[in-house]
């Protein structure tokens, strides 16, 4: 099961645009509990606190036990707004958990042994394809993550949903295909073998011997040019 939150919320009775702001502006953001079959709620939490969880990775994946007036009540995040230059939150809706109920929810894949992995360690890239993964299940039964295992691994080899072991009432939107979740590829730029010592000494000393052979001495053109300078002087 995934990570329980605890998070204090007031009962709020904001009806008008005024009465919201003067509450955002206290430090507190305005929530709505819905699901199941009671009534929807309208509550307030703290600002700086949600602002904390929400940095936190998986928030919307987490059941959370809201305490609303002191009576706790187990609900999911499933929409946070924010405001369109400050980006702080706005507003939040809350769904509750009720026992039996299926909801749709995405989850994030995990990897976990990447220092196991024979492929990654040659080089291999890791190409996630989908980083979180939507399930539909019992809001009791949600996956904390999708764990794969790379302990073993080669370049080549792929990872799709099938790999990952579901509760049977646990189960993928996308049907009908056995999609891709992550493959482990080739390096895109292959290292050349490095050359023996032996083999660079022996090139080194074959592009000197080149050179030796190759090469006149400066010495000798500027001899042979000044002879046939001298001989011209001579003729006149």
């Amino acid at each position: 099961m995934i990570f329980m939150i605890s998070l204090n919320a007031n009962i709020r009775n904001t009806k008008t645009k005024g009465e919201l702001s003067a509450l955002r502006n206290s430090g507190d953001v305005p929530a709505v509990i819905y699901g199941g079959e009671a009534k929807n709620e309208t509550v307030s939490i703290s600002k700086k606190i949600l602002k904390s969880l929400i940095d936190k990775e998986n928030f919307l994946s987490n059941i959370v036990t809201l305490n609303v007036d002191g009576k706790p009540q187990n609900v999911l995040p499933r929409e946070i707004k924010y405001h369109i230059i400050s980006d702080e939150p706005t507003h939040l809706d809350f769904l509750r958990v009720v026992a039996g109920v299926k909801i749709r929810i995405e989850v994030p894949v995990q990897f976990i042994n990447h220092e196991k992995s024979p492929g990654l360690k040659r080089g291999g890239v890791l190409n996630i394809v989908r980083r979180k993964v939507e399930l539909r299940c019992p809001s009791e039964k949600i996956p904390e993550s999708l764990v794969i295992d790379l302990d073993g691994v080669d370049i080549g080899e792929s990872f799709k949903i099938s790999s990952i072991k579901l509760e049977t009432d646990v189960v993928p939107t996308i049907r009908g295909r056995d999609f891709v979740i992550a493959t482990l590829a080739a390096p895109t730029v292959m290292k050349e073998p490095e050359k023996p010592a032996e083999a660079e000494a022996a090139e080194g000393e074959e592009g000197t011997d080149a050179a030796a052979d190759g090469e006149k001495p400066a010495t000798d053109d500027s001899a042979k040019e000044g002879e046939e300078k001298k001989a011209a002087e001579e003729k006149k």
